[in-house]
């Protein structure tokens, strides 16, 4: 009798991430499958976010109403419940605008809001996985480069966001590339990030935003410049591994960047 081998399937995934992205937007699941081993599955749900239309496409620069509009009740508490209710591990909103709308106190108050309805499951998000990131890392000089569809007024936001919490922001504003998510490639951002960005000399550059495609210029750009890249889904997927006990499993991935060899300490 001959013996065949099982295709994998997916069921046998050892730690389940859920992730809530914006309706039109594939960027964050993408990035995350693509960093995550085997051993780890990714599962999506969405809110409808009035910036985004068919195809992922957007205005030049997002208005702002919208941006607050995404994280209040009940559309975002009710696809956080939906998620929830599956056998995950951990769970983590795939945004960052929002965020640096609420500033430090409403993003608090936004956790607190969303406890209930999380099944005690752990939960995250960028800009809260990204200051744990930079903790871990030793960082303090940061500079944070927005998606080019952020206005300078929003990118403020963010720089005073990360200074609430004592960060130094050596630099911030949006990436100088055209302001479309099928135009940015890792060669285009890592030339931006090298050429603008470099000669700040931060600890750390946050590439934010979770609709950016980023993960591909973490490694080289590390290797190349000296100073640690993190990106917004590479931190939610760091954070989220850790805050699902899975941190033997972060600690395997090593294309993306040093983060994934350190461990958070708060």
């Amino acid at each position: 009798m001959t013996s065949t081998s099982t295709p994998t399937d997916g069921w046998d995934a050892g730690t389940r991430i859920g992730v809530v992205v914006p309706h039109a937007d594939v960027g964050p699941e993408a990035e995350l499958q693509a960093m995550a081993p085997a051993s780890v599955s990714i599962h999506g749900s969405r809110v409808h976010f009035a910036a985004m239309r068919a195809g992922g496409e957007m205005d030049e620069k997002i208005p702002h109403d919208p941006v607050m509009a995404f994280v209040q009740p009940p559309f975002l508490d009710q696809a956080v419940e939906l998620l929830a209710a599956s056998p995950l591990h951990a769970l983590a909103l795939g945004f960052t605008s929002s965020s640096y709308v609420l500033k430090a106190k409403g993003e608090a108050e936004l956790y607190e809001r969303l406890a209930p309805v999380t099944r005690d499951l752990p939960i995250t998000g960028t800009t809260k996985a990204a200051r744990a990131a930079f903790h871990a890392l030793g960082a303090h000089k940061i500079a944070i480069v927005n998606p080019p569809w952020f206005d300078d007024i929003l990118s403020g936001q963010g720089a005073d966001y990360f200074g609430e919490f004592g960060f130094d922001v050596v630099h911030h504003g949006p990436c100088g590339l055209p302001s479309n998510q099928k135009a940015i490639n890792p060669g285009n951002l890592s030339a931006w990030i090298r050429d603008t960005v470099a000669a700040h000399q931060p600890d750390a550059v946050l590439v934010a935003g979770n609709g950016i495609r980023a993960v591909g210029t973490i490694k080289p750009l590390e290797e190349e410049l000296g100073f640690n890249v993190v990106t917004a889904n590479q931190v939610v997927l760091w954070h989220a591994l850790h805050l699902a006990d899975a941190a033997d499993v972060a600690a395997g991935i090593t294309d993306y960047g040093q983060l994934f060899a350190t461990t958070p300490k708060d």
